[in-house]
């Protein structure tokens, strides 16, 4: 009786956090009168709300500028995250502990403390309204850092040491060897840092003015809050369930090694 209760908190606690997804995919299929019932299950089915939106903005566009910059972000992240998680987690110099202790601190500043600073960078380099600007900045991650750093140090030396005997340098090491017995850890950091870079707005609106090199949260905003919906609703969630499906996918097929992730990487020194 006992496990039975607990499994029906657990569903009851899924419903409520599945359901306001749940809506906004079924009203986005309902007819523009009747999103306003508030029913879960309509009476029609209409695909009207995503032709409208096919029809106003370049979302085929902006999708592929989403999966563009997210892929090259998250695999700068992985590749950079992973030589310095390396390098604080298993080489010896002067001062590596208070670099970690740095990079864990920069985890604490807000990002608008280091927008204008970072936004004159981008008009120095005239980056303004290019990839380079949406990518550049965010292919180092403290949380990937730390993340790598701590997956690092769970792994036994014996493993690097009989690496180095056969004759591997530290790349060799770190995507040879690392690499293949931390696909838990890189499947989370790239889950975390891909869903980030894909919901980022802020700094998009910031350095892109460009339709064509918008990328699909900025387009959506500017579409949901500009005018280009004429205040129709169905039409605003049809373009919010096109911006969530990507990262709900990913999240369902790599679940598994997510979990596993965070269950096995601890902060440990």
């Amino acid at each position: 009786m006992k496990r039975v209760i607990f499994y029906i908190l657990l569903t009851l606690g899924a419903l409520v956090f599945l359901y306001p997804f749940l809506w906004v995919v079924i009203a986005s299929l309902s007819p523009e009168n009747q999103i306003g019932n508030l029913t879960f299950i309509p009476t029609s089915i209409s695909f009207d709300a995503y032709s409208q939106m096919i029809s106003k903005i370049p979302i085929f566009r902006a999708f592929l500028n989403s999966i563009f910059v997210a892929t090259c972000v998250t695999a700068g992240v992985l590749v950079f995250g992973s030589m310095v998680g390396y390098a604080l987690s298993r080489l010896e110099f002067k001062g590596r502990n208070m670099i970690f202790y740095m990079i864990i601190f920069t985890m604490t500043l807000p990002f608008q403390i280091t927008l204008i600073p970072q936004y004159i960078l981008m008009v120095e380099f005239h980056w303004v309204d290019t990839y380079w600007a949406l990518i550049v900045p965010y292919l180092m991650n403290a949380l990937a850092i730390v993340m790598f750093r701590q997956y690092f140090k769970s792994l036994p030396q014996s493993l690097i040491d009989a690496a180095r005997i056969d004759g591997c340098n530290d790349f060799q090491i770190i995507f040879k060897i690392l690499w293949p017995n931390s696909i838990s850890a890189i499947v989370t950091i790239g889950i975390i840092t891909f869903m980030t870079s894909w919901n980022e707005v802020l700094w998009p609106l910031i350095v892109i003015r460009e339709d064509k090199l918008m990328t699909m949260p900025q387009l959506v905003t500017l579409f949901a809050v500009g005018g280009r919906a004429e205040s129709q609703l169905g039409v605003k969630l049809a373009a919010a369930t096109m911006l969530a499906l990507p990262i709900v996918l990913a999240y369902l097929f790599f679940q598994k090694y997510f979990i596993q992730s965070m269950a096995s990487t601890g902060l440990k020194e």
